[in-house]
């Protein structure tokens, strides 16, 4: 393990990933995941694993230029940000809004300015702009005193491929009904599957389907009230036992409805407590539209917890090395944010989860050192 601190890790990882642009070049434009990857590989103590791992990162898939800035917004003219939402292209504008916003003003205030404005884009690329923005609030949260040049930088850039692939969903989420997480999953009725297609293709067809659907609007407010905590608990635990169950097609939606909630988690200290209801009932929102395009029917989800505590799962250090060794960004996010989660309320599905999710994805390979 390294000997040198979270911020030198990070300052490090964020130099070495600088270049990168918003997403790989590849034909799904994938997210650029090496700020998040090294970020977790720091809080897992593996900050010596980090050089390496950008390398190998690097050279697995090649990224689109970091984006040019075009045209100025300004934040305080919504006519001039709002048609901006959602628009990949301009990326580079976002990007230096929010590096501008970050100069002239606390990092938290300009959080808590710009959170709701983005909450009700969360789904943005499978919620990688929350996911994103998360690790960075960890990364200036953490930092002794004034947060680092490249932790500022990174936040601003998670902020913006938040703002850039903003993805609003239909309905009005509200709690108020009277389902715990679990029943409220159970009730939200399923697309058929479809195994030829790709998650890609399938959300990109199915969310215009999901306006129509009343059963879709019922599960948006079918949600009990409880405190965000307990709330966040939940959906994290049942979705884990979900990861188990669902194995017929691209585990990566179902890993993100384990880390997003996780991610959401290590902002809320930071917000006020009014934004923390809508955050949770935007996040259920997200769930039950990643429910009803991604999964189908399956009686096995009542059986997840027992299916989980029948796993022989290794200790906590074990899970980091094999995750470390694994080397994939989305396992090494979803180790991280399980063994979070079970620290604070434990339960087996998050452990068999990382478990099962490691063993279904493709290893990296051999990293170099240095």
């Amino acid at each position: 393990m390294t000997h040198a601190s979270y911020g030198d890790a990070m300052a490090d990882a964020l130099d070495r990933l600088d270049d990168l642009g918003y997403e790989r070049a590849g034909q799904a434009d994938l997210a650029n995941h090496g700020p998040m990857g090294a970020e977790v590989l720091a809080v897992l103590g593996h900050g010596d694993a980090i050089p390496g791992w950008v390398k190998a990162y690097r050279a697995a898939m090649p990224h689109h230029e970091r984006p040019a800035r075009r045209h100025d917004l300004d934040p305080a003219d919504e006519s001039s940000w709002r048609p901006a939402l959602g628009a990949i292209n301009r990326a580079g504008d976002w990007e230096y809004l929010f590096q501008r916003e970050l100069v002239e003003a606390p990092w938290r205030e300009v959080l808590i300015r710009w959170w709701p404005r983005l909450l009700p884009g969360l789904l943005s690329r499978l919620t990688h702009g929350l996911i994103r923005t998360a690790h960075a609030v960890r990364g200036v949260g953490a930092a002794d005193g004034v947060p680092s040049r490249q932790q500022v930088t990174e936040l601003a850039r998670g902020l913006a491929y938040w703002a850039a692939r903003y993805t609003s969903l239909p309905g009005q989420p509200r709690l108020g009904g009277h389902l715990d997480v679990a029943a409220a999953v159970a009730a939200v009725p399923r697309m058929p599957p479809d195994p030829a297609r790709t998650a890609g293709e399938l959300l990109r067809d199915r969310l215009g389907q999901l306006d129509a659907r009343p059963s879709y609007h019922d599960a948006l407010t079918a949600l009990r009230v409880e405190r965000a905590d307990v709330l966040l608990s939940d959906l994290t635990a049942e979705f884990a036992g979900l990861c188990l169950v669902h194995t017929g097609g691209s585990p990566v939606p179902l890993i993100h409805a384990v880390t997003a909630p996780a991610a959401l988690r290590l902002v809320l200290p930071y917000l006020p407590a009014e934004l923390h209801e809508l955050s949770i009932t935007t996040m259920w929102q997200t769930h039950a539209a990643l429910l009803m395009v991604f999964t189908s029917d399956a009686p096995e989800e009542r059986t997840a917890r027992d299916r989980a505590s029948a796993v022989d799962v290794p200790g906590h250090e074990e899970l980091v090395h094999q995750a470390v060794e694994h080397g994939d960004e989305h396992v090494l996010k979803f180790t991280e944010a399980c063994l979070r989660e079970h620290s604070l309320r434990p339960d087996p599905r998050y452990l068999a989860a990382a478990t099962a999710v490691r063993d279904r994805i493709s290893r990296y390979p051999s990293r170099p050192r240095g």
